[in-house]
């Protein structure tokens, strides 16, 4: 094996045990999808206070993206992954062991502290340990690593239900189904503990704090050269981060209130909101209860969407640093826009009204393909271009800030996408689709217009 050969395989393990972060991001936001109808029963609650439980979670996510860049900053990339692999921990244990709908509210707030942690720190991390060549396909392994966390949420789901003969309300053992299923997310907490403790912290972070002979170090292990190569990649880090000050929310202000880049990295996260993704992964359960399918076949369908998911992504991952990534969000959001508008005009046939509505075999058939082909265009797409490019987008010197930024943003429409849905529901199924559908519309013509290619540049050439 050549030194090359061997600093990306290298490089790819750090990178993988950094996604684990991304793996627990996929499970606990899921994982509710299976216990969404059981927690509605087991604590007689209406649709909105039901929503609001549901999205709790992204307001914790807010918090925790908002905080976690300058944290990083001051504490290193790796202790930020340690708080968030204790948190995940601990809300998994709270969250399965409940007093009442509103403690289990609050656990699911630090469980989004959590996620927020690791949605920024993880991209930021893998970013700045990857060589130029390969960081699309190891920034995209973040997002592998989401999906596959959402299809064991679902799998877990799916298996613990049967054991409870079918249904999340019914007991197994001392506490009903649902509990089981939140609680077991302990497991792989203590994993990406476990694995942030064996992991070299990021050679730019150590640059910035002055530990320069340990990113020296780093750097030949994953990224291979000469010492006159280490030391040129050297001066390029201290060049890009200028006066070395920790980058703060106001290093991000311009003419127009934000630096344009900013602001083009909060709209790209908004709109991979917008078009109702999540909606799938929080609701798809109770979604297609909602349209007749026993409880069973609900969760099978949701198993089922997850393996759909994995496959988009790891078509995304084969292509991100071949075809780029703006060619990418672009066939991205044209194939969510039909698949969306398909699925409503599928969803504008169900019959009947209450625990009666009844969606007739075709048009079932109609609208679970349009919405697995929806989870296909955005896997290949957005779930993975987005994160990529929230990595790498941004000039070194505000990059932990600015990514605390568009992410928190991202979180904060999560939770309005999230907390609207099982009232849009009650009010029109198809309507709330027609309107993510428009939102995939336009994310068409804003990444036309404003996204730039980034493939294949360097972290430092990054300008803004």
């Amino acid at each position: 094996m050549s030194e090359g050969d061997a600093s990306l395989v290298h490089v790819t393990m750090i990178a993988a045990a950094a996604a684990m972060g991304g793996f627990l991001f996929g499970y606990d936001s899921a994982v509710i999808n299976g216990a969404v109808d059981a927690i509605q029963q087991r604590f007689d609650v209406g649709s909105g206070v039901l929503g609001f439980t549901i999205a709790a979670a992204l307001l914790g996510c807010v918090v925790g993206a908002a905080t976690a860049g300058n944290l990083a900053d001051r504490l290193g990339r790796i202790r930020v992954m340690q708080i968030a692999g204790t948190l995940f921990a601990v809300s998994a244990i709270g969250t399965a062991l409940p007093f009442s709908i509103w403690d289990l509210t609050a656990w699911r707030v630090l469980g989004g502290v959590a996620i927020g942690m690791a949605s920024v720190i993880a991209p930021t991390y893998i970013a700045e340990v990857s060589p130029a060549a390969y960081r699309g396909r190891l920034a995209s392994l973040q997002q592998l690593a989401i999906v596959l966390g959402i299809a064991c949420s679902q799998l877990v789901n799916y298996a613990i239900a049967q054991a409870a003969d079918g249904s999340a309300h019914n007991m197994l053992g001392p506490v009903q189904a649902w509990q089981w299923m939140l609680g077991i997310e302990v497991l792989p907490a203590l994993v990406y503990l476990g694995l942030s403790l064996v992991i070299p912290e990021s050679p730019r972070y150590l640059v910035r704090v002055g530990r320069v002979d340990r990113a020296r170090q780093i750097l030949h292990e994953v990224e291979g050269g000469g010492e006159s190569r280490i030391e040129r990649r050297i001066e390029e880090i201290k060049k890009a981060l200028g006066s070395e000050v920790r980058p703060r929310l106001r290093d991000l202000t311009g003419r127009y209130g934000l630096l344009p880049i900013v602001w083009i990295g909060m709209a790209v996260s908004a709109f991979q909101q917008l078009v109702g993704i999540n909606v799938i992964f929080y609701y798809s359960s109770s979604l297609w209860q909602s349209v007749g399918v026993a409880e069973a076949d609900s969760l099978l369908l949701s198993l089922f969407t997850s393996v759909v998911n994995i496959v988009g992504t790891v078509i995304a991952i084969m292509l991100v640093d071949r075809i780029g990534r703006k060619p990418l969000l672009l066939v991205g959001s044209a194939g969510m826009t039909v698949a969306l508008a398909t699925a409503a005009y599928a969803f504008s046939h169900a019959t009947g009204t209450g625990e009666d509505v009844v969606l007739p075999f075709v048009w079932g058939a109609v609208a679970l393909t349009a919405a697995s082909s929806f989870v296909l265009f955005f896997a290949l797409s957005w779930g993975v271009v987005v994160w990529v490019l929230l990595g790498e987008m941004f000039p070194l010197r505000i990059r932990a800030a600015a990514m605390a930024v568009a992410t928190a943003t991202q979180w904060l429409t999560n939770w309005l996408i999230t907390v609207s849905f099982p009232s849009l529901r009650d009010w029109s199924l198809p309507g709330a689709y027609v309107m993510y559908a428009g939102f995939a519309l336009l994310s068409f013509f804003f990444v036309l217009k404003f996204v730039k290619e980034t493939k294949g540049k360097t972290l430092e050439e990054m300008k803004g």
